[in-house]
């Protein structure tokens, strides 16, 4: 076995990498559109590496939103809302499939952002469930925001007039407890039979899920009230 012989002048040790210190200036905007909650787009890009594959080579450059019976017709209604932002503004094409009822939305040669594709189905999908499109917007004109879906059943097992006795703390009379939540929290939230959608940012949907909770579980409004506020003016103060 021969020797290896290293030039010990030449032999520089690596160095190590520098901590990352936030400053001032990283610290994060925060923006609300439409009573909605999310960090502001309005910060310099950052850089990406050059994309070298077309994207009639790739699989991943369709998504398709299954829509159900309910939602036929505030998706015809509403087909212009839906339609101009994702085609104007994210340069891909949309349609409804008939046969399978499914919206699809496709990249092509003018998109410019691979990133805009599942930005737009997460903006159908939130149609989809059941919020507004003006709400649904913030999805993509605000970062860093989420719809998350849980069931009452995930909180507590209820049944018959039970669940339909929680559903009931949950909106509220004339929906004023749900209302009073959405604008506590900043967030939306749609009450779909069992199912709870929430959409905002991830902090705020873990104020207004942890409200949603007390309820289900029994909680008085007055207290769940009195508990949202005063979490709400320590996470004001801290931003």
């Amino acid at each position: 076995m021969t020797d290896i012989n290293i030039d010990t002048d030449n032999f520089e040790p690596k160095r190590g990498t520098k901590r990352f210190v936030p400053t001032e200036e990283t610290d994060m905007e925060v923006e609300v559109h439409n009573g909605i909650q999310g960090r502001s787009k309005n910060r310099p890009p950052k850089s990406k590496k050059v994309r070298t594959q077309s994207f009639s080579e790739t699989k991943d450059d369709v998504r398709r939103i299954p829509v159900p019976t309910h939602r036929y017709t505030p998706l015809k209604e509403n087909w212009l809302k839906i339609f101009t932002p994702v085609v104007e503004h994210l340069q891909l094409q949309i349609r409804f499939n008939l046969k399978s009822r499914n919206v699809e939305i496709k990249t092509y040669e003018d998109t410019k952002d691979i990133a805009n594709l599942q930005k737009a189905a997460d903006f159908v999908k939130a149609f989809v469930y059941g919020f507004e499109v003006e709400d649904a917007l913030a999805l993509l004109r605000l970062d860093d925001l989420f719809v998350e879906t849980f069931e009452i059943k995930d909180v507590k097992t209820l049944k018959g007039d039970h669940q339909s006795r929680a559903i009931g703390r949950l909106a509220g009379k004339g929906g004023r407890t749900k209302f009073t939540i959405e604008n506590v929290t900043k967030t939306r939230i749609v009450l779909a039979d069992s199912k709870i959608h929430i959409l905002g940012s991830f902090q705020n949907i873990a104020l207004a899920r942890r409200a949603i909770c007390n309820l289900i579980l029994g909680s008085p409004p007055s207290k769940v009230y009195g508990q949202l506020r005063s979490v709400a003016s320590r996470v004001s103060e801290r931003m």
